[in-house]
């Protein structure tokens, strides 16, 4: 007979995602799981697999969180003010109850990436990258004015901005990342 669950899933996967978001995918271990996730390691594989599942499950679960401000940039009308607006927007997202800016969840687990990595969390990583790139893409477009290749070398400055402000997040003040902030989009 299946042991009941005791705990619920979400809840679970919010704590785990929390532990990910502070420390990265690399340097969380099952032990550091279990202990955050308040369940056993048991409950941890029976219902993720293995940590690279919890992984994906918070990568999932961040998406749908994130909805708050993708959506509105997706909805935007307002080309690349829009995406500015993101920018501001997600320093808001990543915030912790201590006014603390944690970065972003991609950004921390893909700057500990490297050639030996998992296939599949890489994937993971690229393709959260590219739906982001894509709604940058999509605001660089309604300027009408730009070429195709402008199009496209601007939305790919757009997204490096964006890994450079979620690793930057963590380290500066509100201040300086509004004054980088600033300074993207006086370039273009």
């Amino acid at each position: 007979m299946a042991r009941k669950k005791e705990y619920i899933e979400s809840e679970v996967i919010d704590k785990a995602m929390e532990l990910f978001w502070k420390n990265g995918y690399e340097t969380t271990s099952m032990q550091m799981l279990e202990k955050q996730m308040g369940i056993n390691k048991f409950s941890i594989y029976s219902s993720f697999g293995s940590k690279k599942g919890v992984f994906l499950a918070c990568v999932k679960s961040y998406r749908k969180k994130l909805f708050s401000i993708t959506d509105k940039l997706k909805d935007s009308n307002n080309g690349i003010e829009g995406i500015k607006q993101y920018f501001y927007d997600f320093l808001e997202f990543a915030k912790d109850n201590n006014d603390y800016i944690k970065g972003c969840l991609v950004t921390n687990a893909a700057n500990e990436l490297n050639e030996n990595s998992d296939t599949i969390i890489k994937k993971q990583l690229s393709n959260f990258t590219k739906e982001i790139r894509s709604l940058f893409e999509n605001n660089v477009r309604q300027e009408t004015s730009l070429t195709e290749e402008q199009i496209q070398e601007q939305s790919d400055y757009y997204i490096v901005s964006m890994f450079g402000l979620s690793s930057a997040s963590r380290v500066f003040d509100k201040p300086q990342l509004h004054i980088f902030i600033e300074n993207i989009f006086k370039q273009k």
